[in-house]
């Protein structure tokens, strides 16, 4: 073990433009010594200026995967939430039911994709886990995060965000579906020549308490081609057959 001062030493005399050789000479210790020091101080520099500035797609310019972005924007805006924590770090959580590995396994890489300087974790709670991400940047990519509850409040999209909804329809609808979807069988019951016949058909249900965003996943489902209606005042059905096999292309039941 060299002491500090050596250590600061020795990368002072690299930054003066030294190579490793002198500087091991001068300071007495080994060239590999020297290499492990000036290497990770290096590495670990450009790591902390690519988290600090280059970090956030909307303060920094930084390239953001639009598919993914829609994705996490539907499975936000079903079923997320984002809380102010310390320091200006901003948590954004999904909670996703236990009974759906793949779901969990699909957000968690839509928050790495969308953040990559930002690591993903789980955290177990009863019946469900949440997956979670700490950024000072989140509040920036989901604006329509606020005080209270979703459907307590006007939930909009900005232009650039309705502009990557209409380029990815698809999955943003399929964010919302994986969220605050359901994908099953509907049984309707027929009383015809003296009896009751049942007859069972899928379909898809979104229910939602906000207005709002009941109305953006009718926006994309237009987009899609896809009917739907309005089945109870929280709830957009799609069960035509053509419309359901639609949805199956990019949706699918939960797993």
């Amino acid at each position: 073990m060299h002491s500090r001062e050596t250590v600061e030493r020795a990368l002072r005399l690299s930054a003066q433009g030294l190579v490793d050789r002198q500087v091991a000479a001068l300071c007495g210790v080994s060239l590999g010594a020297v290499q492990k020091w000036r290497t990770r101080t290096r590495r670990a520099g450009e790591e902390e200026d690519r988290r600090r500035f280059h970090s956030c797609p909307r303060c920094h310019g930084r390239t953001l995967d639009h598919s993914a972005y829609a994705y996490l924007l539907g499975l936000y805006l079903g079923d997320g939430h984002i809380l102010l924590c310390k320091k200006g770090v901003y948590q954004l959580s999904l909670a996703c039911c236990d009974d759906w590995p793949g779901l969990m396994e699909a957000a968690a890489e839509a928050m790495t994709t969308v953040m990559p300087t930002s690591s993903v974790s789980r955290r177990q709670l009863q019946g469900c886990t949440e997956i979670k991400s700490y950024s000072k940047h989140w509040a920036c990519l989901f604006p329509q995060h606020g005080p209270g509850r979703k459907h307590e409040r006007k939930i909009a999209l900005e232009e650039w965000q309705r502009e990557i909804t209409e380029a990815h329809p698809d999955l943003f609808v399929r964010g919302l579906m994986h969220s605050d979807g359901y994908r099953g069988a509907n049984r309707v019951r027929r009383h015809f020549n003296g009896s009751d016949h049942w007859y069972e058909y899928p379909r898809y249900l979104f229910k939602n308490e906000s207005g709002d965003i009941l109305e953006l996943c009718g926006q994309a489902l237009d987009l899609l081609g896809v009917a739907w209606r309005r089945s109870k005042p929280n709830t957009i059905s799609v069960a035509r057959r053509e419309a359901v096999e639609r949805l199956d292309e990019f949706v699918g039941p939960k797993h």
